[in-house]
């Protein structure tokens, strides 16, 4: 697992519009980056939504969310939602095991491979400066705006 202090993996997906989209790119500000299972679905969108809810509070951070979903289905989610941030496409989970989110889950008996709800927090520099692993759609923000000062 991920750990404050280490080095963020890098990040090179394509966003919702289809644009190739990189952690350096925000270089000097800090990012939230989390990782969810499947947009539109329940804690998913409660997750974003909420995270949306709180972008005019947090400064100059910026929000990132990765999923496995395709662009077009981000783009669904976004425009749906109105959420204002870029959705990243991990359609091949390369960003999703370099930040160990990617896992062996489970339910009602059958086994598979997903994302772990996790977020980071990321300074200018590309440290980490928060790891929440196993992280609830609604202490995402809330967790946030504290490591945040707000």
């Amino acid at each position: 697992m991920l750990k404050p202090g280490d080095k963020a993996p890098a990040i090179a997906l394509v966003d919702q519009h289809g644009e190739e989209r990189s952690l350096k790119e925000f270089a000097k500000r800090k990012v939230l980056v989390y990782f969810y299972p499947k947009a539109d679905t329940p804690g998913c969108t409660q997750q974003s939504c909420l995270l949306s809810k709180i972008k005019d509070d947090i400064g100059r951070t910026a929000i990132i969310g990765i999923s496995p979903d395709a662009p077009a289905k981000q783009l669904k989610f976004d425009t749906k939602y109105k959420l204002g941030f870029p959705l990243l496409a991990d359609e091949s989970h390369a960003v999703a095991r370099a930040y160990k989110v990617w896992k062996k889950k489970s339910m009602y008996g059958r086994e598979y491979m997903g994302i772990e709800r996790s977020a980071f927090l990321i300074d200018g520099d590309g440290k980490i400066i928060h790891a929440w692993y196993k992280i609830s759609p609604k202490d995402t923000p809330a967790f946030l705006l504290e490591a945040l000062g707000k």
